[in-house]
C-alpha cells in the first residue's frame, strides 16, 4: 500500500493530478488494475489516502518547527512555524496543489484525509489558543460585526469546544486566510508577473500577522 501511494505520488509530481489512476498506478507498479483494487476498492480510497499522507508530513513538519522552539516565545514558535509551512510548499508544490487546489481531494466527514486536516489545522489553532489563555490578544466586539459572519463564527467556535470564542476565532481564521492566500498565489505561480522572489512579501505578512496576535516580529536568520 506504501509503494501505490508513493508511486501515485511520483506520478502527480511528474504529470499532476489527472495522472493518479488506478490504471496508470499500476502499469507503473507492473500489475494490473484489478489488482491495484485489492488493496484500495476504489479510486476515492486511494485519494483520501494520499491526501492524508501529504497532510501529515505537513504537519510533522509545522510541528517539528514548533517542537523545536518549546522553550521560546509564542512569538517565535509561530513565526518558525508560518515559515516551515511556506517551506514545505514551495519545497513540494504538487502536493500542496494536491491538498488545496484539486476538487478532487475535497475531504468527506469521517474520511481518512478529513481527519488529518483536522489534525493539520489544530497544530496552528491549538498554539493560538495557547496565546489567547496566556497573551490575549485584540480582538473586535462581536456585536459590531456583520451578523451572518457572527452567526457563522459562533458555529466554528462552538465546533472546537470554545477553544477560541468567537471573537478570537475571527482574528485566527483571518490571519489563516491570508497565510494560505498568499502561499497558493506563490506555489501555484500567480504573481510571477510581478516577483521573483516572495520572501519580502512572505515576512511582510508575517510583520502584519504578528500585529493582528500582538506577537514580537523576529526576521528570520539569515
Amino acid at each position: 500500500m506504501a509503494e501505490i501511494r508513493a508511486t501515485a505520488r511520483r506520478l502527480l509530481i511528474e504529470n499532476g493530478p489527472q495522472s493518479v489512476a488506478v490504471n496508470a498506478i499500476a502499469r507503473e507498479m507492473g500489475m494490473s488494475g484489478p489488482a491495484l483494487y485489492r488493496y484500495y476498492p476504489r479510486h476515492e480510497a486511494l485519494v483520501q489516502a494520499v491526501t492524508a499522507d501529504f497532510y501529515d508530513e505537513l504537519t510533522a513538519s509545522v510541528g517539528a518547527a514548533r517542537d523545536g522552539l518549546a522553550r521560546a516565545s509564542a512569538s517565535s514558535r509561530l513565526l518558525a512555524m508560518c515559515r516551515a509551512m511556506r517551506a514545505w510548499a514551495v519545497a513540494h508544490p504538487a502536493e500542496f496543489g494536491w491538498l488545496f487546489a484539486t476538487p478532487s481531494t475535497t475531504l468527506a466527514p469521517e474520511s481518512l484525509s478529513h481527519a488529518s486536516a483536522l489534525r493539520f489545522e489544530a497544530v496552528f489553532r491549538n498554539e493560538v489558543a495557547v496565546l489567547w489563555i496566556t497573551r490575549p490578544f485584540a480582538v473586535p466586539e462581536l456585536a459590531a460585526l456583520d451578523p451572518s459572519l457572527r452567526r457563522q463564527l459562533v458555529t466554528y467556535s462552538a465546533g472546537i469546544d470554545g477553544q477560541l470564542p468567537p471573537e478570537a476565532a475571527h482574528v485566527f481564521l483571518k490571519s489563516w486566510i491570508r497565510l494560505y492566500g498568499l502561499l497558493c498565489m506563490e506555489v501555484l505561480r500567480q504573481v510571477d508577473f510581478a516577483f521573483s522572489d516572495l520572501t519580502p512579501v512572505f515576512e511582510e505578512f508575517l510583520r502584519e500577522f504578528s500585529a493582528d496576535l500582538g506577537l514580537d516580529y523576529t526576521p528570520p536568520r539569515r
